[in-house]
């Protein structure tokens, strides 16, 4: 927020002003998403649990709200995200989310700033992710085969980031339920450079092919459930989190991006903790592998859940909001505040 004394100025982002921002800054994302894990990890944010508005007419469908907080200097950023996902939009074209950000001044509380939050939400996602792949293959060779079990604009954006981020594949693999969908992401990836693309019939032999499996799907609950798909012990970035039965999940060593976050909601890794009433299975946080307080071994199958933090989505939205703030094209609604003297 401006630094300037005064009638709060509220301001309104809309996503295309949002999407040329983040335009071709995959690597100033990542690096934000590093820093707030690190934040994170320090106690420097505030990161309560997330609130989810179901529907008992549409079990399918959600909104979550992620309140949060950030430090930082000069100022850091109070704010809120609100995040629906509903999967039957699908059919008729639109993206299954939407979601809006709000950033609230800490000095005042006042919110300052609306930004539209998809390409927000997905790039921090994607970093994270990206993040995720470089850390936990450091002791290994990095995988050159790569699957994507799911298709949509997550998908699209690990790939972009993973791509801009240094990694290079020699066949790429895909699947999803949809044989449309798998083809439309097939031939994103043919423009985008990569020959050789497949597309598999089963996540099976997906899986069984792919050194680095990416999952982002839409699945409310496990579909995977043999361990032995996975005794090449591949690195699994698991982000839609609730696609591996729980005897997958005790066969890995497991990395989370938030203990108290993702051990929640049914995740994969919830629903094995209720199960063995313990958590010894979590080897620890993405912080604790990035400060060497927990080891990865090469030999063995990774699985990284990564719940998404609240803090991650107010740490890029200040970013944007301050980019566009010094390029002078700052959206303000005029007296969107009233009411301002105390006695009128």
């Amino acid at each position: 927020m401006s630094d300037s004394v005064g009638i709060p100025q509220f301001s309104v982002i809309p996503g295309a002003q949002v999407q040329r921002c983040l335009d071709d800054k995959s690597s100033v994302v990542v690096s934000i998403v590093e820093d707030t894990y690190r934040l994170h990890g320090n106690g420097r944010t505030v990161n309560p649990p997330s609130y989810f508005l179901r529907f008992p007419d549409r079990p399918d469908s959600r909104i979550i709200a992620l309140p949060a907080s950030v430090a930082g200097d000069p100022a850091g950023v109070d704010g809120i995200k609100w995040v629906s996902s509903f999967p039957a939009n699908i059919e008729s074209g639109l993206p299954r989310a939407s979601a809006v950000l709000v950033l609230n001044d800490p000095s005042t509380g006042y919110p300052y700033a609306c930004l539209e939050a998809s390409v927000i939400s997905a790039a921090r996602t994607a970093a994270s992710a990206a993040l995720a792949a470089d850390v936990l293959t450091a002791n290994r060779e990095r995988p050159r085969h790569i699957g994507f079990l799911g298709t949509g604009l997550i998908s699209r954006y690990v790939h972009k980031y993973l791509a801009d981020n240094g990694w290079e594949f020699t066949d790429i693999a895909v699947h999803d339920r949809s044989a449309d969908y798998a083809e439309g992401f097939r031939d994103y990836l043919r423009r985008a450079g990569h020959e050789r693309v497949t597309v598999h019939g089963t996540p099976e032999r997906l899986i069984r092919s792919s050194e680095l499996v990416v999952f982002a799907t839409t699945s409310a609950r496990p579909h995977i459930t043999d361990p032995a798909w996975f005794e090449h012990h591949p690195v699994v970035l698991h982000v839609s989190l609730r696609d591996l039965a729980p005897e997958v999940i005790r066969s890995a060593v497991n990395v989370v991006d938030d203990v108290e976050h993702c051990l929640k909601a049914d995740t994969s890794v919830h629903l094995l903790e209720q199960q063995v009433h313990n958590r010894d299975f979590v080897a620890g946080t993405l912080y604790d592998v990035l400060t060497e307080n927990v080891s990865v071994p090469p030999d063995q199958t990774i699985v990284f859940s990564p719940f998404g933090l609240g803090v991650l989505d107010l740490a890029v939205g200040q970013y944007v909001y301050r980019e566009i703030e010094k390029s002078g094209q700052l959206n303000t609604i005029d007296g969107f505040f009233s009411e301002l003297s105390r006695h009128g």
